[in-house]
């Protein structure tokens, strides 16, 4: 297996990666932050793209953005995963100097999770972010048994732990076999906002009257407005910190 970045294997981006986007629920990524900003990441950050191969099979991908931060929890980028985009961005076209890799997306092909993929391809992009300097390493992980449980806070479930003191949740166990420690939540992570028919397709669901709904897939719940013919989803994901310079 080995690691290179998607730029320089544009032959291995759509179909090649069609897999990668299986685990994700529809509505993921439709956020209006992210679209904004996909071409800008895609141009300043191509170093931090990467791509774990098993000949020129795609396993898992791992995409980061570079960004300033002075390693106090209080100053993480606000809105988590949105924010650390738009700080990212916004930084760069200012010519603010990067010290900080901020991990905004990880998948594994179908079929092959469970398998400490995910933790190789994560490796190699610390690899990549410590040989240029970048000695942070942050992440807005989005948990994936939360889902399971999205009427319970973050704040709660950050301290859902088992009998070996590792986290009940499979992917926030990733990041801590990692050496990544658990910092706070991240309000508003996400932000994804559409029409009703347009959650409907999203989700498959019918949503005959204004209210908060739990959706397959989503963290937190649903806010349904038939009036303003709106819904809005702000997903709650969880700040984690790898071992600088690793």
């Amino acid at each position: 297996m080995k690691i290179v970045s998607n730029a320089e294997r544009p032959d291995l981006q759509g179909p090649a990666q069609d897999s990668l986007r299986d685990g994700w629920p529809a509505f993921v990524l439709r956020g209006e932050v992210p679209r904004a900003h996909r071409d800008a990441v895609a141009e300043y950050f191509p170093r931090y793209d990467v791509l774990l191969l098993e000949d020129d099979l795609v396993l898992a991908r791992a995409t980061a953005v570079a960004l300033r931060w002075d390693g106090d929890t209080a100053t993480l980028p606000d809105g988590g995963y949105d924010g650390a985009l738009v700080a990212a961005v916004t930084e760069h076209e200012s010519g603010v100097a990067p010290d900080t890799v901020c991990v905004v997306a990880a998948t594994v092909r179908t079929g092959r999770t469970g398998s400490g993929l995910a933790g190789e391809v994560l490796t190699g992009l610390r690899e990549r972010a410590a040989s240029d300097g970048l000695a942070r390493v942050i992440v807005p992980v989005r948990p994936t048994l939360k889902a399971t449980y999205p009427l319970t806070s973050m704040e709660d479930f950050q301290r859902w732990t088992r009998a070996d003191g590792l986290h009940l949740d499979p992917w926030i166990r990733t990041h801590q076999r990692l050496g990544a420690t658990i910092l706070r939540p991240a309000p508003r992570s996400m932000v994804v906002t559409g029409t009703v028919a347009e959650w409907e397709r999203w989700t498959g669901m019918a949503f005959p009257q204004s209210g908060r709904y739990v959706v397959a897939g989503g963290l937190d719940l649903v806010e349904i407005d038939r009036e303003r013919d709106q819904g809005v989803y702000e997903e709650t994901n969880l700040w984690m910190r790898h071992p600088d310079g690793t």
